[in-house]
């Protein structure tokens, strides 16, 4: 049976959400408290789906692509172009995201997957990117095709529901303006770590300390999040940021009302990527104070991103009783 692929259009949007409906419940099976579905999916996908379709100015490249068989639409893709943070160099530009929102249906041709897979990495190098990123759901089915393809894991997102909602904790407070400095340093340290981890993707921008000082600034007056850090014998030792969810992370169909994520997060006993320091005992104490601001707030999930080389993260995760959810996995230039 013959395969074509092409750009998603318009008049596509019915067969569109029919594939990426079943794509959100399928992840909802998985884990339905952090995968809910909203209460009219399908509506909201379609509304997302035109919307970006119609854009005169996006704020970033989106793409779907389909799959047709005998005159069917069988599989989608959906791909964007990632913005650099502004923190990081960026030497190859923005990088092609292949989106956790692709899907194809149980009766598609054998070779459907690896057929869209391969038009929407050529439609994304010739959109562009020089650096590849595709997103699966742990043990999804894309994660397997991601392989063959040649990509490694990146970035996990390890996540948990049913958090703490605690008040206080022993050493460890509210940020404030007068940390911005040291918490621009810590965050110095954890770029470096980073950095050794993928010289490539993680390569700090030359003004990333004023770049991250402003951000933190601002940051402290967004009553959307919380700022902690960790102050032991008067000198901080590593800070954390929880914030709510974003689109980013979630598509559309799904209910992010209640869940949060927990990105920039740094203390020194994670200096050693290989191994925590000192048990990590005070690290998971800033950790759950991060975990229990979004608990007070009333989310009921955490999303906390974790390089996927950075063992001594993924230890003090685990012991915190966190799973990883979503890998992103990357292809760099030969």
């Amino acid at each position: 049976m013959t395969i074509t692929i092409r750009p998603a259009g318009l008049s596509d949007l019915d067969p569109l959400a029919d594939l990426l409906l079943a794509d959100a419940e399928s992840r909802c099976a998985l884990r339905p408290d952090l995968w809910k579905l909203d209460k009219a999916p399908r509506q909201r996908i379609l509304n997302s789906v035109k919307a970006a379709m119609e854009a005169d100015n996006p704020p970033f490249r989106q793409q779907w692509l389909v799959a047709e068989a005998d005159r069917r639409i069988v599989g989608v893709t959906h791909s964007i172009l990632l913005p650099v943070p502004p923190i990081y160099a960026g030497k190859f530009g923005p990088p092609g995201l292949i989106m956790e929102d692709c899907h194809i249906a149980a009766d598609a041709p054998p070779d459907t997957r690896s057929l869209l897979f391969q038009a929407a990495a050529a439609d994304l190098t010739k959109a562009g990117a020089r650096i590849l990123l595709a997103s699966s759901v742990e043990g999804g089915e894309w994660e397997a095709e991601y392989a063959r393809q040649g990509l490694k894991p990146l970035t996990m997102y390890f996540a948990k529901t049913g958090l703490s909602n605690a008040s206080a904790f022993t050493d460890v407070r509210h940020a404030l303006v007068k940390d911005v400095p040291a918490i621009v340093a810590s965050s110095a340290v954890n770029r470096q770590i980073l950095k050794d981890l993928h010289p490539l993707f993680w390569k700090p921008h030359d003004a990333a300390d004023s770049r991250f000082g402003a951000w933190m600034t601002r940051s402290l007056t967004l009553n959307d999040r919380d700022m902690s850090v960790a102050e032991t014998a008067g000198r901080v030792r590593g800070y954390a940021i929880s914030q709510p969810a974003t689109a980013l992370h979630f598509p559309a169909p799904h209910d992010i009302s209640n869940v949060g994520v927990i990105d920039d997060f740094f203390h020194e006993e994670l200096v050693d990527a290989r191994e925590l320091q000192a048990g990590g005992i005070k690290s998971a104490t800033l950790f759950e104070a991060a975990e229990a601001a979004r608990g007070r707030r009333g989310n009921a999930s955490v999303l906390v991103v974790c390089p996927a080389a950075w063992a001594s993260k993924i230890t003090l995760l685990k012991n915190a009783g966190y799973s990883n959810a979503i890998t992103w996995f990357i292809k760099t230039p030969d």
